[in-house]
C-alpha cells in the first residue's frame, strides 16, 4: 500500500512559494495552481493557499522541480536618466537590471520611473511584496524633487493641491511645497503623490503651465534616496526591510478589507 501524502501545516502558501522562487507573480502563480500544473509530493494541487515547505516537500511545475526559495533580496537604486525601468529591452538599451550586482538574482523593479526621470527605484525578488505595494488600491506616498519652467505662484500650488484636470479627463492632485534649490527661469518643487500613475507628475505640472525640466524621485513609502549617487545601488538595511514589509502588509490588509461605502 502506498504511503499517504503528507499534508504540511507549516511553511508558506503555495502561490507565495512559487512567487518567491521567481516563477511568476503571486496572482499568476495562483492561476498556474488552479489549472492543475503544480504537484506537491506527487499530488496535483489546485488550492493556491495550500501550505508547503519547499525544504521538505517536492514541488513540481509541469514536471520540473521547483527548488527552495532563493534568498529574498531588497535593493535601493538611484536610476539615472536614459535608463529603462524594466528587466530587458529588445532595442538593447540599458535597463536598471544592468546596474544590479551580479549576485542579485531575479529581481524586478517595484513600479517604474520614466526613461527621462531619475531617482529612487526599489528592486526585489519578493513577489508578494511587489504585488501589495503596486496594487491599484494602494496609496504608497511617492515624493519627487521637480524642476519646472518659470516661477510658480502660491495660487498655482493651491491648484495642484486641490486637483487639476489631466488630458484623459481625470483629476489628479499632489501635496506641493517649495524646495530650497533655485535655478534661473525655473522653480524647484517637492511634490508628493499617492497613486503613481504613468507620467502623473509631469502631467500635473504641465496642466498648471509649468512643464517639467527635471524629475527626481526622492522617496518611495518609508525608503528615501538620501545621498545615493546616480547609477549606484545598495541593499536595504534591516530596518528599511522591516518598514517596507510593514507597508506591504498594511496594503494587503486594505485589499482584503476595503472601506465600507455605506454611510456611517
Amino acid at each position: 500500500m502506498s504511503e499517504p501524502h503528507r499534508v504540511t501545516t507549516e511553511g508558506a502558501r503555495l502561490q507565495v512559494i512559487l512567487a518567491r522562487a521567481g516563477i511568476a507573480s503571486r496572482r499568476a502563480a495562483a492561476k498556474l495552481v488552479a489549472t492543475g500544473r503544480v504537484r506537491v509530493n506527487g499530488e496535483v494541487v489546485r488550492d493556491a493557499s495550500r501550505r508547503v515547505d519547499p525544504s521538505r516537500d517536492t514541488i513540481l511545475l509541469d514536471g520540473n522541480l521547483v527548488g527552495t526559495s532563493e534568498p529574498l533580496r531588497y535593493y535601493a537604486l538611484h536610476k539615472p536618466r536614459e535608463v529603462l525601468s524594466s528587466a530587458g529591452d529588445k532595442r538593447g538599451r540599458r535597463t536598471v537590471i544592468d546596474l544590479l550586482p551580479e549576485n542579485s538574482g531575479r529581481c524586478v523593479p517595484v513600479g517604474r520611473l520614466d526613461y527621462d526621470s531619475e531617482g529612487l527605484l526599489l528592486l526585489t525578488n519578493d513577489g508578494p511584496l511587489v504585488t501589495s505595494l503596486l496594487h491599484p488600491s494602494g496609496k504608497v506616498p511617492r515624493e519627487y524633487l521637480v524642476e519646472v519652467e518659470g516661477h510658480v505662484a502660491d495660487a498655482t500650488l493651491d491648484a495642484i493641491f486641490a486637483g487639476v484636470t489631466l488630458p484623459d479627463g481625470s483629476t489628479a492632485s499632489a501635496k506641493p511645497k517649495r524646495s530650497h534649490r533655485s535655478s534661473p527661469g525655473a522653480s524647484w518643487l517637492v511634490l508628493t503623490i499617492r497613486r503613481g500613475r504613468k507620467h502623473e507628475v509631469r502631467q500635473i505640472c504641465a496642466a498648471v503651465g509649468h512643464p517639467v525640466r527635471r524629475l527626481i524621485r526622492v522617496r518611495f513609502g518609508p525608503i528615501r534616496l538620501r545621498d545615493l549617487e546616480p547609477g549606484a545601488v545598495r541593499p536595504l538595511t534591516d530596518r528599511e526591510v522591516r518598514l517596507i514589509r510593514q507597508r506591504a502588509k498594511k496594503q494587503a490588509a486594505n485589499q482584503s478589507n476595503p472601506p465600507s461605502t455605506h454611510p456611517g
